[in-house]
């Protein structure tokens, strides 16, 4: 009986070791990795391009003003204003502002223009009728 019991509790033992997975420790980001991502999210929702204008200020308390040329994983390039590049890196961001419309904003002011248009029309129509 004692035997049986001890083999049982063997294989149990040797299942649960087998199956069992790795045991990893997480860390949780810290604050400065935690904004340098929102950074990089925030110039990667803005996007590139001429037309895309951008405020950024650096922990350094210096401010560049203009468009991203380009972004990679680490850095990303603001041209400012003269055209002289600026090759920022994301750890040393303390804020980004910029203006930027998205893709539904643009298709919800090019409805709102259509319908707008219409109204008019109809309007002259209806007055034009009465006439």
């Amino acid at each position: 009986m004692l035997r049986s019991t001890l083999a049982v509790f063997s294989m149990l033992a040797i299942l649960t070791l087998t199956f069992a997975g790795p045991a990893t420790a997480q860390t949780k980001p810290t604050k400065q990795e935690e904004k340098t991502a929102k950074v990089k999210e925030k110039i990667r929702k803005l996007g590139l391009g001429e037309r895309v204008k951008l405020k950024v200020k650096l922990y350094d308390k210096t401010k560049h003003e203009g468009y991203v040329k380009e972004a990679n994983d680490n850095d990303f390039v603001v041209i400012d204003k003269v055209g002289n590049p600026h090759i920022i890196r994301y750890s040393d961001v303390d804020s980004v502002g910029g203006k930027n419309l998205s893709t539904g904003a643009k298709i919800g002011i090019g409805i709102g223009i259509g319908v707008g248009a219409t109204i008019i029309a109809l309007l002259l129509i209806i007055m034009s009728l009465d006439s």
